[in-house]
């Protein structure tokens, strides 16, 4: 297998240090409002690189979910984008971290992700995160300002090993970050923050150096190599990350152990929009219940993001959804035309056709390539029916794109009135709100039609 390493930049085979698990470090959401769908690109990519890995060794996939420390500047101020979220909410910091794990974590299903093997919270490893600050002081990275304990960049050599060091250099003071006056250096970053002395956190601790909350930074250092180890075999996250997230990720951890940090960084493209990147300050940004509203599968989006390799942009508009909706709709109908007519069996051609599927994967991720070897099986004449079936079985279990997910019929003729009011109950009942949706079907029935609830969903018929 072969990868994209951003640390040589150039594409590496892949050799774990431990064929029988290998360890990957995912960089998770900051649950302080909805995830929206250029962020949900990066873990499709990374449940791409989860499934491929599987194919050959045990994977433990490790998530953070970030529910404390993440501020709104990477100047390391601003104010803590929960605090933020609890008062644009009205809610407590807590309460706003817990609704929006779960809205992100039904996205994540909805897109076929596979779950992490572990979820580890900010907020439930202050005590790990506390002594791996402590050693960094033993060690002389730190220093104390008015606002918290910072760490000195200038003590660690290969500070600019991760994005070289011209891109270093350049950020000076009024970038992208700011330099304070009881800054050493423009590129130190907080490890610890004071609370502010005129206000009282919502999320706040104890800890040597006074009451306070982590650093964004330390908190995936910290986590990752308590699950997976001092050197890690992967490591993921945007492309956004890599100047100053993940390069202080390095600088902080391999000052505290002495060794190598992680193998392999790889590292996703954004989603962008013709007026830019897709992003949540600027109120341009598109949900996965978005999608729905607008009548797409969630998986179509999927579609769109294995048209595209994961290191180039792919740009989001209406007309490329309409366009993988349509795609994946006319796949699922070959496919299914294919097991209706035989059942799964591995033959010396599917099996070549795993293996030339595979092959693509294991390149760096070749999605596109990848799912035209899919559509180029579908319509070959040298497959059979069975084999097919065979080999679309094992590209699915890459793909996660229910490929054999049969359209449902047409819906009866049913007048518009009654349409709309099957519509909003469906969304009451989504809301669990069942006295409305009980309302709902006393009006359904008065209007001449029968409804009821199924797995598949709502199911109407005239009285």
């Amino acid at each position: 297998m072969y990868l994209h390493n951003t640390a040589t930049r150039h594409k590496d085979e892949f050799t774990p240090q431990n064929s029988q698990n290998v360890t990957m470090y995912c960089c998770g959401p900051t649950v302080y409002n909805f995830a929206h769908i250029g962020n949900l690109r990066t873990y499709i990519f990374e449940d791409l690189l989860a499934r491929t890995i599987r194919l050959r060794h045990p994977l433990t996939h490790v998530m953070n979910v970030t529910d404390v420390g993440h501020l709104v500047s990477d100047a390391d101020d601003g104010e803590d984008k929960m605090e933020l979220g609890a008062a644009r909410e009205g809610k407590s910091a807590w309460d706003i971290a817990k609704f929006y794990e779960e809205k992100f974590w039904a996205d994540y299903d909805a897109l076929h992700c596979t779950r992490p093997t572990v979820v580890s919270r900010a907020t439930q490893h202050i005590k790990e995160m506390i002594a791996l600050v402590k050693t960094l002081e033993d060690k002389g990275y730190t220093y104390r300002t008015s606002d918290g304990i910072y760490y000195d960049t200038s003590k660690f050599d290969r500070y600019d090993a991760l994005v070289g060091h011209a891109r270093i250099s350049g950020l000076q003071g009024g970038a992208r970050v700011e330099m304070s006056d009881e800054k050493r250096n423009p590129t130190d970053f907080a490890l610890w923050k004071f609370s502010p002395k005129d206000k009282k956190r919502q999320m706040e601790w104890d800890s040597p150096w006074g009451v306070g909350f982590p650093g964004w930074h330390i908190e995936c250092s910290a986590m990752a190599m308590k699950y997976l180890g001092h050197t890690l075999d992967i490591h993921c996250g945007g492309i956004d990350h890599v100047t100053i997230h993940h390069t202080n990720e390095i600088a902080q951890s391999e000052a505290a152990t002495g060794q190598k940090y992680v193998n392999y960084w790889v590292h996703g493209e954004f989603l962008i929009l013709r007026s830019g990147k897709m992003s949540k300050s600027g109120g341009t940004f598109v949900t996965v219940d978005v999608l729905k509203e607008k009548g797409y599968d969630p998986l179509a989006y999927r579609y769109l993001c294995l048209s595209a390799h994961y290191r180039t942009q792919l740009e989001f508009s209406y007309e490329s959804m309409d366009s993988a909706a349509k795609s994946l709709k006319n796949l699922r109908a070959l496919a299914v035309q294919a097991k209706q007519a035989a059942a799964a069996q591995e033959t010396e051609k599917s099996k070549a056709w795993k293996e030339k599927f595979t092959a693509a994967m294991e390149d760096d991720l070749n999605a596109p390539k990848a799912l035209a070897l899919v559509w180029e099986a579908v319509r070959s004449a040298e497959l059979s029916a069975a084999e097919k079936v065979d080999f679309l079985t094992f590209a699915d279990s890459i793909l996660a794109l229910d490929l054999f997910k049969e359209e449902a019929a047409p819906k009866a003729d049913i007048p518009a009135q009654v349409q709309a009011l099957l519509d909003a109950r469906a969304a009451a009942r989504k809301a669990k709100e069942w006295k409305k949706s009980d309302e709902l079907r006393d009006e359904i029935a008065r209007a001449g039609y029968l409804v009821k609830d199924t797995p598949q969903g709502q199911q109407v018929e005239k009285k």
